[in-house]
């Protein structure tokens, strides 16, 4: 990890990121909620990447991982404008996002806003609107009081916090009620085992996007985090395909 490299905000807190230079469209993963982009699914794809010639973009929100900032400061509306920054700074051309869980949400708010540059979109349990669907009314009322909610962590010691900027940014950023104007290719992965985001997401994410060419594929005996090798070497071979794909048309 000795290529991270940073980019420096205008209000001056700067992001990590490692970015790979080779044939595009350019790959860019966004990691899931409190993740970050030393994870396996990230650096497998980033080690992929190289060894094909591709393009690729890694990076870590404000207050994850190696970038600056408190995580109690992070929404969807801020990372979205840190992953649009890095984007418009360092990658000419197309690119394709894939986004894990909650990355799968920031994924559809970062392709509609990059228009006609979006060759394609890979979500990997993707999440979006788990602000109105992954807590109960008693946590909403919480959070919309303005407390943080702390749930039990199933990957690591410390409870996982939800505060309440969070939430409120991302209740004002709900997609699966409307179609989403997004026409670009779209995969989606999901484990049928996941007890973090229930895999009927996929399908309404699915029917919700405008585009034609969408293709969902369930993995019976995944869980959420889908980073065994096989889950892996699955979402590499999804990512192939469609780059294949795109460069026969």
């Amino acid at each position: 990890m000795n290529d991270v490299r940073y980019h420096a905000m205008p209000d001056g807190r700067r992001i990590a990121f490692r970015h790979l230079e080779g044939k595009g469209p350019t790959l860019v993963f966004l990691p899931g909620y409190m993740s970050d982009m030393d994870g396996g699914k990230a650096t497998a794809l980033f080690d992929w990447a190289q060894v094909h010639g591709r393009a690729c973009l890694l990076l870590d929100y404000s207050g994850c991982g190696r970038s600056e900032g408190d995580f109690a400061d992070g929404t969807l509306t801020r990372w979205r404008e840190e992953v649009m920054a890095l984007v418009e700074a360092y990658i000419e051309g197309e690119v394709v996002l894939l986004g894990s869980s909650m990355g799968g949400w920031l994924m559809l708010l970062v392709g509609r806003e990059l228009g006609d540059r979006l060759a394609g979109m890979v979500g990997i349990a993707a999440a979006p609107d788990f602000t109105d669907w992954g807590y109960s009314d008693a946590q909403k009322a919480q959070m919309a009081a303005g407390e943080t909610v702390f749930e039990a962590n199933p990957y690591g010691p410390e409870p996982t916090p939800t505060h309440a900027g969070f939430f409120a940014d991302g209740q004002a950023q709900c997609l699966l009620g409307t179609t989403i104007a997004i026409v670009a290719p779209v995969r989606l992965l999901h484990g049928q085992r996941d007890t973090d985001v229930p895999w009927e997401t996929s399908q309404r994410l699915a029917t919700a996007l405008r585009s034609d060419n969408v293709q969902v594929t369930y993995v019976k005996d995944g869980d959420h985090r889908l980073s065994r090798p096989q889950d892996i070497a699955l979402l590499l071979r999804t990512v192939d395909g469609l780059l294949q794909d795109r460069d026969t048309v």
